[in-house]
C-alpha cells in the first residue's frame, strides 16, 4: 500500500518540485498551503490568493489534491508578539526560524498527521537522517542553499516522519526540472525577506505596529553627526539608510556599531570597522538536535544565513553557552541565532544574548 505525504506548499519552485518528486518515487501526494497571515494590499486584493494561486495550478498539473489550512492566529500568538518584542528591545529577530518550529513543525505537522499522513515534507534545502532511532538535520548537498540554519530550533521529535526531498539537488536542477516538467512555478522568483512581511518595505509595516523615537546618531568619540529614525530600524553593520553622505567626505562609509536603548543612541563609525568585531557571545534557548554536547565541544558555527561556517569553541554554562571564535567575527548581533554544524550535520542552536568585544 502506498504511503501518503502531505506537501506544505508555498505556491514556490521549491515546494513544487518537492511534491513532484515525492510523487515519482511512488507515494500518495496531497498538497497543503498554509495561510499564516491575514492581510490585504492597497488595492483590497488577498496578497496569499495568487501564491495560492499557484498550488493550485502545480496540484493540477501534479494531478494530486490539495487542501488549504489557515494558522494566521496561531502565527500572530507565537511568532509575531515575540518578533515585535525583541524590535522592542532594540534587538534583530529572526522570525523564520521560529515560523519552523512554532507552526511549519508544529500546527502544521499535527494537522498533516490528522489527515492520514505516514510523513510531511517540504521544500527546504537540508536533508534528514532518521537511523538509529534520532531524528538528525542534515546538511543540504547545494551548500550554497543550504536552509538547516532556518531549521536549527526545531526540536528533534519534530523531525520524526520528516522527509526533504531536495536534500542533494542543486538550485539549478529545480529550476531545469520544473521547466520540463511545465510547472507554473517553473521561473517564479524566490521569495525574500521576512516570511510573512515579503518584499515590501519593511521599515513602513514596523511603523504600523510600533512607534518609533527620533534620536541622535553619534560616533563611538562623542560628535553628533545626525538623528536616527528609530533605533528599530537600524541593525549592526547596516550602511544603507544612515543619510550621512559627505559629513566626513567620500572616503570609506558610515555604519552602525551599537544600539544604545535606554539612551535612545545609535553609534555609527567612519571607515573604521574594528568595533564591528567580536570575540565571543552568550548563547541563551539552547536547542540540540541528536545528542547533548559534552560541556566543551569544538565544533563551527554560523552567526547568520549564507555565512560560511566558523571555527569555535562552546562550553555549556548554567543553560546556556559561551561561544568563542577562533577568529574575530563581524556583526554578531543580539536576537540572531548562533547554530551549530560538524561535517555533516546541524547540530542546533540558539539566541544570541550577548557580545563581547
Amino acid at each position: 500500500m502506498k504511503k501518503t505525504v502531505v506537501v506544505g506548499m508555498s505556491g514556490g519552485v521549491d515546494s513544487s518540485i518537492a511534491a513532484y518528486l515525492l510523487k515519482q518515487q511512488g507515494y500518495n501526494v496531497i498538497g497543503l498551503f498554509m495561510k499564516n497571515w491575514e492581510e490585504t494590499s492597497a488595492d483590497g486584493a488577498c496578497t496569499a490568493e495568487s501564491d495560492f494561486a499557484d498550488v493550485r495550478r502545480v496540484c493540477a498539473a501534479l494531478d494530486i489534491p490539495y487542501y488549504s489550512v489557515n494558522f494566521a492566529a496561531q502565527y500572530q500568538e507565537r511568532v509575531f508578539a515575540h518578533f515585535l518584542e525583541e524590535y522592542r528591545k532594540g534587538r534583530t529577530p529572526n522570525p523564520d526560524v521560529l515560523c519552523n518550529r512554532e507552526i511549519k513543525f508544529g500546527p502544521f505537522r499535527d494537522y498533516a498527521l490528522s489527515m492520514g499522513a505516514d510523513f510531511i515534507a517540504t521544500g527546504h534545502y537540508c536533508g534528514i537522517d532518521h537511523s538509529g532511532g534520532r531524528h538528525r538535520l542534515k546538511k543540504a548537498a547545494d551548500a550554497g542553499k543550504d536552509q538547516t540554519y532556518f531549521l536549527n530550533q526545531v526540536r528533534e521529535e519534530q523531525l520524526a516522519n520528516v522527509l526533504f526531498p531536495l536534500a542533494d539537488i542543486p538550485k539549478p536542477e529545480v529550476r531545469r526540472i520544473a521547466e520540463e516538467t511545465g510547472l507554473a512555478t517553473a521561473k517564479k522568483k524566490d521569495s525574500t525577506g521576512i516570511c510573512f512581511i515579503g518584499e515590501r518595505n519593511f521599515r513602513k509595516f514596523l511603523q504600523e505596529y510600533l512607534p518609533a523615537q527620533s534620536g541622535k546618531i553619534v560616533t563611538l568619540d562623542g560628535e553628533t553627526v545626525g538623528e536616527h529614525i528609530g533605533l528599530m530600524y537600524y541593525t549592526l553593520g547596516q550602511r544603507k539608510g544612515l543619510d550621512l553622505g559627505g559629513k566626513r567626505g567620500e572616503e570609506g562609509r558610515w555604519f552602525v556599531v551599537r544600539k544604545d536603548l535606554k539612551n535612545n543612541i545609535l553609534y555609527v563609525s567612519h571607515g573604521d570597522e574594528t568595533p564591528l568585531y567580536s570575540k565571543a557571545c552568550r548563547v541563551s534557548s539552547l536547542n540540540w538536535i541528536g545528542n547533548i554536547p559534552q560541556i566543551t565541544q569544538f565544533c563551527t558555527a554560523k552567526f547568520r544565513y549564507r555565512q560560511p561556517e566558523q571555527k569555535v569553541k562552546v562550553t555549556l554554562e548554567n543553560g546556556t553557552a559561551l561561544v568563542e571564535f577562533a577568529e574575530p567575527q563581524r556583526a554578531v548581533t543580539e536576537g540572531q541565532y548562533a547554530v551549530f554544524y560538524d561535517e555533516t550535520y546541524c547540530l542546533g542552536g540558539g539566541v544570541i544574548e550577548e557580545v563581547y568585544k
